[in-house]
Order: structure tokens, then C-alpha cells, then sequence
């Protein structure tokens, strides 16, 4: 085991660890304690969290000024990709469009960042996402990670990796749906096919233009112009990416009525160009934030 740690006052701006994973990013770490959004408004926590990544287990908390790690590889670097611990988050808020609800938002949550989770994991976690709780969503990629991941020995335990796109397109429709998948099962098998195969995979996204990219992202199967958002903002580095989910909707309603454009891409655009170039980090500060009992 190597271990390590990460002073927190080496980044740029401020961090904080639990409402970066608490917050409906990510579906990929595990809070080891089980109390995964147990913790009214999920900021300033000290549990630890667990994750594979490029074969890699990896666990951290923060606590006393820094984030300590404990993980299978030196993982300072990876922890760096994971949670953008490079960007420079005063810098982001500056450069937003801010009105009382938003800098009420980036005040109570300062320090969360947006995740760059693995591309496959984030893909799929999303397409399960869809009409489901958040405790389900999860229950749902730990039966995954379980049945078909890579098992790896770490610190007494058994961790399990994210399938690869081989292992789900390998796994059959009722398979997955014994894992409590439902409707969704198909559209997971075959998106894995898809990227398996080579026939639609990352590549074919990254370097597109934001509408091309998230246009691009509806070619898997399951995935709808709110899931192609997200994946976009949470693995892929579109930053300026506005998944329009029920909170952020409802915000348009109370707060921002000029951007209801009667359609999707329309509104996103609208809603873009209402939050300034980061639009995505404002939405995600906007949407916790709505999420705890903001802006009431």
C-alpha cells in the first residue's frame, strides 16, 4: 500500500471533498462508511472515499488541511485528474454571470469541484439514471462492478473495477436486468457494443464543438440530450455543459423565465449564455445548492 497526502493550501483555490462527490456527479466513489447523502447539505466532511481508476484503487479524505490517500500507486497525480485539483475555482466564479441565488451558492458550497470521472463508468452510470434515486442509481453500479468488474486486493478488502465495455457487451439483456437494471438493461448492452466494438467510442466526441459533442453523445443507445450533458461535463471536460435535470429547470421557472426557449437545445443555449463561460460549474453549485433547501 502507498499513502499519502495533498495540503490543501498548495491548490489554487479552495476544495472540499464531500460535496464533490455528494452532489449527483458521480456515481463512481464509494463513501466507505455507507452514509453516502445521509449528511444534510453534504459539505465539510472528513469520510473517506473509494474509487478505481486505471486499474488503480484509490481511497482519500480531507481532514486537518489536506487530502490524505491511501491507494495501490503514488496517486497524487490521479487524484489531480479525478478532481480537478487544478482548476483555479476563484478564477471560474469571476468569470460567471452571478446574481444573489448564484453567489449564495458558489458561498455555502466554496471549494466543490466538478469530477473528470472515467469516460465508460460515467456513460453508464448516467444511462441508469434516468427516473431513479440516487441510492438506487448507486446500488446499480456496485451490482455492476460486482458482476463483471475486475476484482482487485487492496487493504484487506476486495475492490471492484468499472466492467469494461467488453465485459457488459458480453452480458446479456436478462443479466442485467437480475441486477435490477429494468428498462435500462438493453440500453447498456448495447452501448457497450457500440463502444467495444469501435463503432461509436470517446474519440468520437472529444475535440467536437459543445452542440456537436452532446449531438454526438445521443448516438448511444439511452443516452438523451440531459445524459449526453452530463457525461460531457462530469468525464469529458465540457465545462460548459448545462445538464437541464427537474432543478435546474425549476430554477428557470423561478429565477430565469427569459431562458425557457420551449426546447432543449434552445434553453441550454439560453441558460449558457445566462451563467457565463463555465456555465456548467455555476449549474452544479446551483444545483446543490436548490437540491438542500437553497434559494427558498
Amino acid at each position: 500500500m502507498e499513502s499519502g497526502s495533498i495540503p490543501l493550501d498548495s491548490l489554487a483555490s479552495a476544495f472540499d471533498l464531500q460535496s464533490t462527490l455528494e452532489s449527483g456527479q458521480s456515481y463512481l466513489w464509494t463513501r466507505e462508511d455507507g452514509a453516502t447523502y445521509e449528511t444534510d447539505g453534504a459539505h465539510g466532511g472528513d469520510a473517506w472515499y473509494a474509487t478505481v481508476a486505471d486499474g488503480e484503487v484509490v481511497r482519500v479524505r480531507q481532514t486537518d488541511g489536506e487530502l490524505v490517500w491511501e491507494a495501490t500507486t503514488d496517486a497524487d497525480r490521479l487524484l489531480f485528474d479525478l478532481l480537478r485539483l487544478d482548476d483555479d475555482l476563484a478564477a471560474i466564479r469571476a468569470a460567471a454571470n452571478t446574481d444573489a441565488l448564484i453567489d449564495d451558492a458558489y458561498d455555502r458550497y466554496w471549494g466543490m469541484r466538478i469530477v473528470s470521472d472515467p469516460f465508460f463508468g460515467c456513460l453508464v452510470s448516467f444511462i441508469c439514471s434516468a427516473q431513479m434515486r440516487v441510492e438506487r442509481i448507486f446500488a446499480m453500479q456496485e451490482s455492476l462492478r460486482e458482476a463483471y468488474g475486475e476484482r482487485i486486493a487492496f487493504d484487506g478488502r476486495t475492490y471492484h473495477a468499472f466492467p469494461t465495455p467488453d465485459a457488459l457487451a458480453d452480458a446479456t439483456e436478462d443479466e442485467l436486468r437480475d441486477l435490477g437494471l429494468g428498462y435500462r438493461a438493453p440500453y447498456v448492452q448495447r452501448t457497450a457494443e457500440l463502444v467495444a466494438s469501435g463503432e461509436l467510442t470517446r474519440d468520437d466526441i472529444l475535440g467536437n464543438d459543445y452542440e456537436d459533442a452532446r449531438d454526438a453523445m445521443t448516438g448511444f443507445v439511452g443516452v438523451g440530450e440531459k445524459v449526453a450533458d452530463c457525461v460531457l461535463l462530469f468525464s469529458l471536460d465540457y465545462l460548459d455543459a448545462v445538464p437541464l435535470d427537474t432543478w435546474i429547470r425549476t430554477a428557470i421557472e423561478d429565477y430565469y423565465p427569459d431562458c425557457a426557449r420551449g426546447n432543449y437545445a434552445d434553453t441550454s443555449r439560453a441558460l449558457r449564455e445566462q451563467f457565463g463561460p463555465y456555465a456548467g460549474y455555476t449549474q452544479t453549485y446551483l444545483f446543490h445548492h436548490l437540491r438542500n433547501g437553497g434559494g427558498n
